[in-house]
């Protein structure tokens, strides 16, 4: 059975920050290849012009999905009151950019700083998960006022110690108890903490708005040992028609390879990365590697 689903890849993969200026030559090589959608990472709400991307968008051809990038100054959940207000003036930011291209939801770990995996007391684990319930309350309103959902995305535990697996995002959005919430699921970090990933995606269900792939070692799809069978099994079960992306990183961005630790390359060439990933998954899609 082939699955209904298209095709994405991050800008990340190329570039960092993503600029209006990249979007020409990237959009047109995606297109190229083979893809689908075009996943925008924005670092900079201020580098991007929406009319002039939503032009390539249009002249390519191509879908768009947003998804955000969340440091130390866009904590939700911080001590600090500044910080949490800019996590949240971006995000509303990110809502606004998102509904002007056309896209359905915003995506990323928005709960939280990535990074941020401490050994904290039970109340300040309680108080800092009661602030991204709260907070994501107000953002799950704005996105329905954008005609948006949020796809909260878990992060490994070496990148977040709030969210990490699909039933910590599970309690968080029926804690949160609002339809726009919902789920992306990304492989890498569930390679590294879920047993039984064709019952992570199956608990996700129609939850589940987004799926980002990598390898286990966040290279090239089909190039190690993730569990395709199992993911193409969880799809297949709760009839995902959304878009699978891949998502890695350049080392020769520096100060984003440092953050993802990437410190070699992971491809011949970035290109290469994602046509062979393409070429791969195209393939993973009619059940067959």
């Amino acid at each position: 059975m082939s699955l209904p689903i298209s095709l994405g890849v991050s800008t990340w993969l190329w570039t960092s920050p993503f600029k209006t200026e990249d979007a020409v030559k990237l959009f047109a090589k995606v297109k190229q290849m083979g893809f689908d959608q075009i996943e925008i990472a924005v670092e900079d709400p201020q580098l991007i012009d929406v009319n002039r991307i939503r032009t390539e968008l249009s002249n390519q051809e191509l879908g768009v999905i947003l998804c955000g990038a969340f440091g130390s100054t866009r904590d939700l959940t911080s001590d600090d009151a500044s910080l949490r207000n800019t996590g949240m003036d971006y995000i509303i930011r990110c809502l606004d950019i998102a509904a002007e291209l056309g896209a359905d939801f915003f995506a990323g770990p928005m709960y939280s700083a990535v990074g941020k995996a401490r050994m904290v007391p039970i109340q300040q684990r309680q108080l800092e998960w009661s602030r991204a319930v709260e907070n994501l309350q107000a953002v799950c309103e704005r996105a329905a006022d954008r005609g948006l959902q949020i796809a909260l995305e878990p992060l490994n535990r070496f990148e977040s110690d709030l969210v990490n697996t699909v039933d910590d995002v599970i309690r968080l959005i029926k804690e949160i108890d609002h339809p726009a919430a919902g789920i992306c699921l990304d492989m890498f970090h569930m390679n590294i903490e879920e047993p039984d990933p064709e019952r992570a995606i199956r608990v996700a269900n129609n939850r589940l708005l987004h799926v980002q792939v990598a390898e286990n070692y966040r290279g090239t799809p089909g190039s190690g040992n993730a569990s395709w069978d199992a993911y193409y099994r969880g799809l297949a079960a709760i009839g995902y028609s959304g878009t699978v992306s891949i998502e890695s990183f350049t080392p020769e961005n520096k100060e984003l390879a440092a953050a993802v630790c990437i410190w070699r390359n992971l491809a011949e060439s970035q290109d290469a990365f994602a046509s062979e990933g393409h070429n791969f998954l195209r393939k993973w899609l009619t059940g067959k590697k």
